[in-house]
């Protein structure tokens, strides 16, 4: 057989020379044209459930949260194992479906579960699904940096302005920030002021969440034309907080700002990002499958839209 293959080459040069261009010419196109995985993505096909329930303990979060989720994530058409950790202020599971099973399939399994798991946690928690990519799908880090500016001022930017304009490039999962500070507004009350106009905590709790808010009422017929009335009632700064009505006494309003202090602080953070020995803003970019080809055109849309801010 090798020596009538033989024998077939030598009679035939030319024909075995344009077939093995022509193989060359195939090889060579799906060398440009296969996509292929810049990290092979070598972690199981899971999916990640998180579930927020803050100021509790481990115990507690294991007990009222990770353990109904659990129970209610078992037996889901192709799941192999449910392995779950129970965490301050929040609990993860992690529930991991056989290779055959279709990725979005799985995820849509586990988010119609979730509408009814919901009834068994207890009031205020809401399971969440972890965005559709892995740690291996991270493709694009890019740090924020301007002089002058405060580290929470550059997180604000990131977080409320070049954010969105990246997480609307197609393929973009999520867009993870890590360092800075949160911008967020502080309330310090001051116990013996609450104690001497003899109000608990809860009620400037109330007071401050019933206060933030629109609400929407009826239309007025003027002229033959209909106008509608909204009663508007959001807070927009500490001005505004300093001013919400606790309580009153004898006809006098007891305001925020006359037991508490009102401020706009940074909450607190658990992680710091250093750059040549000092601090700025990065963000983490993930697409799901992450595909060479993908990458690099989901880089060039990242560097034009981060071209187009100005920090």
């Amino acid at each position: 057989m090798i020596a009538k293959i033989i024998e077939f080459s030598v009679r035939n040069r030319w024909l075995v020379i344009l077939a093995w261009l022509g193989v060359a010419v195939w090889g060579l196109f799906a060398v440009l044209h296969t996509p292929v995985d810049a990290i092979p993505d070598l972690s199981e096909n899971q999916v990640i459930v998180f579930a927020d329930w803050m100021g509790r303990s481990p115990q507690d979060i294991e007990d009222q949260v990770t353990y109904p989720l659990s129970v209610q994530l078992q037996g889901l058409a192709g799941v192999k194992v449910i392995r779950s950790s129970s965490e301050p202020n929040f609990s993860m599971i992690t529930i991991i479906f056989d290779e055959k099973t279709d990725f979005y399939f799985a995820r849509n399994r586990v988010l119609e579960r979730l509408s009814t798991a919901q009834a068994q946690l207890p009031p205020g928690v809401t399971p969440v699904m972890a965005p559709d990519a892995t740690a291996l799908g991270q493709i694009f880090w890019y740090t924020v940096e301007g002089e002058g500016r405060s580290l929470d001022e550059l997180r604000a930017i990131q977080d409320f302005l070049v954010r969105y304009q990246l997480a609307s490039i197609p393929g973009v999962a999520e867009v993870a920030s890590v360092g800075g500070f949160v911008r967020e507004y502080q309330v310090d009350v001051d116990p013996e002021k609450l104690r001497a106009y003899d109000l608990p905590l809860g009620t400037l709790y109330s007071a401050v969440a019933a206060s933030n808010m629109s609400v929407g009422g009826k239309v007025i017929t003027h002229n033959n034309t209909e106008y509608l009335i909204r009663g508007v009632g959001w807070l927009k700064g500490v001005g505004d907080l300093e001013d919400v009505v606790v309580s009153s006494r004898g006809g006098v309003p007891i305001r925020l700002r006359d037991v508490a202090t009102v401020q706009l602080g940074a909450a607190f953070r658990r992680n710091a990002l250093e750059k040549d020995g000092k601090e700025w803003i990065t963000h983490i970019d993930h697409t799901p499958g992450a595909m060479e080809t993908g990458c690099s055109s989901s880089r060039q849309a990242m560097g034009h839209a981060l071209s187009g801010v100005n920090t």
